[in-house]
């Protein structure tokens, strides 16, 4: 059993803009947002996705409704794709956050959860997914959190490894799951 994941994050949102880690609240995109969703929908149009599962956080839901909402691909919401819930950080500058995230492997942000904790949220999903979608295309739009568990469970690796990393954003990543591997 496999499935082939294409994952992109959602687009920027006003928060990406001014610096802000957005965390659990929803955030809306900007208008270079809308157009890179806008983008994303003619890039992906005629990938062969079978489905799309989004995030439920606002800036994820906005950009896959403006990608794919007239679309003839049903379009998921589950609520298992979100960030990391920062709680009383949500919203902080994306500095700190940047200056936390390796301290936060293990350790909750105050009120909410780990790093560890968010991607394995997001890997429960994963394993569904290969249960539920074998041999679709499933296109999955989300956060940090969602790559996070995608790289570890295609690779492998140690998560203290991938949160050490510097994101850069690309137009998606590909992975193929299979069932009982990662």
């Amino acid at each position: 059993m496999s499935v082939a994941v294409v994952f992109e994050t959602h687009s920027t949102s006003e928060d990406n803009e001014a610096g802000v880690a957005t965390g659990w609240l929803g955030g809306r995109l900007s208008e270079a947002g809308r157009k890179q969703a806008a983008q994303l929908g003619k890039r992906r149009g005629g990938d062969g996705i079978d489905v799309v599962f989004t995030s439920d956080l606002n800036r994820a839901v906005e950009t896959a409704q403006i990608a794919f909402g007239s679309a003839d691909v049903p379009v998921l919401v589950d609520w298992r794709l979100r960030e990391c819930n920062y709680r009383r950080m949500n919203g902080m500058q994306r500095t700190q956050l940047d200056a936390e995230r390796s301290a936060r492997l293990d350790e909750l942000f105050p009120g909410g959860e780990s790093w560890r904790e968010a991607v394995q949220r997001v890997v429960v999903f994963l394993d569904e997914l290969v249960e539920e979608r074998d041999g679709q295309r499933v296109l999955v739009i989300g956060h940090v959190a969602t790559r996070l568990a995608l790289d570890q469970r295609a690779s492998c690796r140690a998560l203290d490894d991938l949160l050490s990393e510097q994101f850069e954003w690309q137009e998606g990543w590909e992975y193929t799951l299979q069932r009982g591997v990662g």
